[in-house]
């Protein structure tokens, strides 16, 4: 496959018509993240560096394409000898987080690893105040909207009505809750995972914050909680 360009949204633009997104890391929205738009910029840039103009390969899985006719892929630079994982290289420089999807569990060991490494180092967006992992008690309501890793202990976990509640404080009507709906309920009980062992553990969540009673993340996959103790 021939990179023809990127787009200004992160999407590479194909010789055959066709849209490459990648799969698997959430590049910075700038104001949206309600961070700095230089970040974006960079990110927008270092792909353009490392992939327009460049033959690639892509591996990618069913269902192919997201609901903007996108396909979603993990990409591979067979020219590029430092790096040849687009999505790592991405990581690396600290201008992209990991997001994992239900139907795109794979390879999220070695994301994880390129992310953490950045953010030890505080590359690129990991130098920010915007986009550091938060602690329950930092949200606010005008968090709402946005991609936050959250970090914090887990006072209750319950199962509910098929339902997983992963509760940071005392008060559910106000604390920030993860829950876990009924299909990924499924896919933890799949990798032998039960979520009220969560409870009393420190974990890193990662996901869209909503407002339900107190502010909420659903969790998307199994794989977008880390254990950390």
């Amino acid at each position: 496959m021939h990179v023809v360009s990127v787009k200004d949204n992160g999407t590479l633009a194909l010789h055959d018509g066709h849209s490459l997104q990648l799969e698997s890391v959430l590049l910075p929205a700038g104001p949206a993240d309600h961070g700095p738009r230089i970040f974006r910029d960079r990110a927008i840039a270092a792909l353009d560096n490392l992939a327009a103009g460049h033959q690639i390969v892509a591996a990618a899985r069913s269902p192919l394409k997201d609901r903007y006719g996108r396909i979603e892929a993990q990409i591979f630079l067979p020219n590029n000898a430092e790096n040849d994982w687009l999505q790592v290289a991405i990581l690396e420089q600290g201008l992209g987080r990991v997001f994992v999807t239900p139907d795109r569990p794979e390879c999220v060991g070695a994301l994880f690893a390129a992310e953490r490494a950045a953010r030890e180092q505080h590359a690129g967006i990991w130098a920010v105040p915007e986009y550091a992992v938060r602690t329950p008690d930092a949200l606010t309501p005008r968090d709402k909207g946005t991609f936050q890793i959250v970090e914090g202990k887990v006072v209750h976990a319950t199962v509910k009505s098929g339902r997983g509640y992963l509760d940071f404080g005392e008060d559910w009507k106000s604390d920030f809750t993860a829950a876990i709906g009924p299909d990924c309920i499924k896919a933890f009980r799949a990798l032998g995972i039960d979520p009220r062992h969560y409870e009393g553990h420190t974990i890193r969540v990662r996901g869209w914050i909503d407002e339900y009673h107190g502010p909420e993340i659903d969790v998307a996959a199994p794989q977008d909680i880390e254990f950390v103790q």
